[in-house]
């Protein structure tokens, strides 16, 4: 699979060229419209819910995994931040709404042509309002407990390091 590379421009429908562009070498232009056509592809944040208590949500989600548990994620929608994403996704599959957000790290996937951008959300706990279309099963865990749920060779799992490493004193 490929990033989503235009032949054609995507306002106002001419044929592209290949044209030199600064430091971007070339790409596709549009004479027409006078300006490059950066490609196209998905962008999803995938987010570490974690509690005053310092628990973390995690989810089961058949479709996703049979195996681990996963962190909540979803795309963004046209016209909308990551920030309003992050709160979106966070309260349609829990319930939960988001007091703050942290950014940790990004990741390109290339098998499904995605940006993935690790966050970690806080909020605090109460009852889940759980999505009966996306989620099958949703818990807290103790953070130190969170991670034996994971794939150990996830995404998830760079977060939830990431966030260990920030906020505490591991030997690393």
């Amino acid at each position: 699979m490929s990033v989503n590379t235009f032949n054609y421009c995507p306002i106002c429908g001419s044929k592209l060229i290949k044209k030199e562009i600064g430091d971007e070498g070339k790409m596709a232009y549009c004479d027409t419209c006078n300006k490059p056509i950066f490609d196209m592809f998905n962008v999803t944040p995938i987010i570490m819910v974690i509690n005053e208590f310092n628990e973390v949500c995690l989810l089961k989600q058949n479709y996703i995994s049979k195996t681990f548990l996963v962190f909540i994620s979803g795309y963004l929608k046209k016209y909308e931040s990551v920030e309003e994403a992050i709160k979106r996704e966070v309260f349609e599959e829990t319930g939960l709404t988001v007091d703050k957000i942290e950014y940790h790290l990004s990741s390109f996937h290339e098998a499904t042509q995605t940006l993935r951008l690790g966050f970690v959300a806080y909020v605090k706990k109460q009852a889940f309002h759980k999505s009966e279309k996306e989620v099958d099963e949703i818990y807290w865990f103790d953070l130190v407990e969170a991670e034996k749920y994971l794939n150990p060779n996830g995404f998830s799992t760079q977060i939830y390091l990431s966030y260990r490493k920030k906020t505490s004193n591991w030997n690393w």
